[in-house]
């Protein structure tokens, strides 16, 4: 699910390749090469938005479309350093416990009404609503004093040292003039955003497309791009066979598309391919809430049981990296230190006899208490390389005695009907990460609620403590230990098996000039993309 804004993104992203072609074909003439306003681009996506409020969403394809329509206090540049956004400057006290926030002036929502400083403590004052049902509401909670000084003047304060607070205000913010005294939760602005972003909502067509117009008084200058379209497409097939036909101008290649699919001179003449590790990790999630699962060495065992070398090899291709943990590999909180659970069946077997289970009747099936060992894993609808995993690890439990069945679930439905209910065994899912170690919203115990980020009902009280002292010291080396021995305590207990980190393989026409990649990525600078006059093709 991968899901979410700034406030949830928590890994560190390496290097950017550029593994295609940067629109050399093209006559290069003054033509070719000057930015133009005007076209649109069209990207698939396989899920549809589940919401366009921001402190509702908890999915990707909800937070993509949010991110082009609101702004945060500050923001990650294309170095991952965090700059300006809403707020031109900030001063952060000598203790670090109170920050002084400047913001632009002049910035406009998208009803013409000015954003000032009082939006900043309404979304504060949202944020720690306990009638709005937020998965966010944690780092705000931590807030003692929250105070407009004049309007275009914000300062917040703590009662102690909070780490990522000065990330956690990349936030969309909120329009206080349209929500204040209303019910978020039923607000038009849930299908008919209002933000002060680079992009305008136009139209919703649920299970079709999202329609956004540029914003000409964006304050950062208008878009290149006039419009963009999000269609919603579950099939990855045909949203391939679209983007070679030209119907679509962006998507996230699948492996064996990136590596063979797209290798002759046609495409790498009309598309540019990128590759990057993702912001992101992939896993097995066990539902706490089921006894089968509440003993680790059950959770164990599976780990042991699955070849992740065989997942990288056969399902990214070679294209990703094994996932021993919530953080990516080179990130500087990150532990190699862990047990990995190199493929061993053998020790799965043992693992699962300690804990009761047997081959009782010899019908190759493992059982306790007279029950099988039977599960379902579910996925979404639209992942490949998701459901090729669900598939593997299918025949490598059935290795070890135990019968899984696979459940894929349209991505709108699987969120809302079984993610947030908890109505599942075990799912094949991936966080979107990000810059900052603080996972606090993901496996703290008071997150366990419906609807929140801990879905799997984890709770260890001290993986609590870990997470309250990592975030709440500066000290670097003192934050290090903390989440050092947090992965040391998730190793052993497996409340995930961490399975892989995938390599991100955008691919975007090469009509689209502008692109710059960076260790953030290729899409920080979207509104500097733009299409050359001669090569456009869509009237606004």
């Amino acid at each position: 699910m991968s899901q979410k804004n700034l406030l949830s993104v928590l890994l560190l992203l390496c290097l950017v390749t550029n593994c295609g072609q940067k629109g050399e074909e093209w006559p290069k003439t003054a033509a070719s090469t000057e930015p133009a306003y005007g076209d649109t681009l069209i990207t698939g996506s396989i899920g549809d938005a589940s919401t366009l409020m921001p402190p509702l969403a908890t999915d990707s394809a909800s937070g993509d479309i949010i991110g082009l329509v609101y702004n945060g206090l500050v923001k990650y540049d294309k170095d991952i350093n965090l700059t300006g956004d809403l707020a031109e400057s900030w001063e952060v006290s000598p203790d670090g416990l109170q920050i002084t926030f400047h913001l632009r002036k002049g910035v406009r929502w998208h009803d013409g009404v000015e954003f000032s400083a009082a939006d900043v403590l309404f979304t504060y004052q949202t944020m720690i609503d306990p009638k709005v049902p937020t998965a966010y509401e944690g780092d705000f909670l931590l807030v003692k004093n929250a105070q407009v000084l004049d309007k275009y003047t914000f300062r917040v304060t703590y009662d102690k040292p909070f780490a990522p607070a000065l990330s956690s205000w990349g936030i969309n913010m909120l329009p206080k003039h349209l929500l204040e005294g209303k019910d978020i939760v039923h607000s038009p602005l849930a299908r008919q955003p209002i933000g002060t972003g680079p992009y305008k909502f136009k139209e919703w067509k649920t299970g079709e497309k999202v329609v956004l117009e540029s914003n000409p008084d964006y304050f950062e200058g208008r878009p290149y791009i006039d419009r963009y379209l999000y269609r919603i497409i579950p099939d990855t097939a045909t949203m391939f066979l679209e983007l070679k036909a030209g119907t679509i101008d962006e998507m996230g290649l699948r492996p064996l598309q990136y590596l063979k699919q797209t290798e002759y001179p046609g495409f790498a003449q009309a598309f540019n391919k990128f590759r990057y590790p993702a912001f992101a990790y992939t896993y097995l999630g066990y539902n706490f809430l089921d006894e089968r699962f509440q003993d680790k060495r059950v959770r164990q065992a599976i780990s042991y049981a699955i070849d992740k070398k065989e997942l990288i090899d056969g399902v990214l291709l070679g294209l990703g990296q094994i996932a021993t943990g919530p953080y990516k590999p080179g990130a500087w909180y990150y532990n190699p230190n862990v047990n990995r659970y190199d493929f061993n069946q053998a020790k799965a077997k043992e693992l699962l006899a300690q804990a009761g289970w047997k081959d009782s009747d010899n019908d190759g099936i493992l059982d306790k208490g007279g029950k099988p060992f039977s599960f379902t894993i579910m996925t979404n609808q639209g992942n490949e390389e998701r459901a090729k995993t669900a598939q593997i690890i299918q025949q490598r439990l059935s290795q070890i005695g135990i019968k899984v069945e696979i459940r894929i679930v349209e991505w709108a439905a699987f969120i809302k009907e079984f993610i947030h209910k908890k109505n599942f065994e075990a799912i094949i899912l991936g966080w979107t990460v990000g810059h900052d170690p603080d996972i606090y919203d993901i496996w703290h115990s008071s997150k366990t609620a419906p609807g929140e980020l801990n879905h799997i009902s984890y709770k260890n009280a001290e993986v609590d403590a870990l997470l309250d002292q990592g975030r709440h010291t500066f000290d670097r080396e003192a934050r290090k230990k903390a989440y050092f021995r947090l992965q040391e305590i998730l190793a052993d207990e497996q409340p995930y098996t961490f399975l892989y980190v995938p390599d991100a393989l955008p691919v975007v026409s090469s009509r689209f000039h502008g692109i710059e990649p960076a260790p953030l990525g290729i899409g920080y600078n979207f509104i500097k993309w733009y299409v050359p006059k001669h090569l456009q093709r869509y009237a606004r």
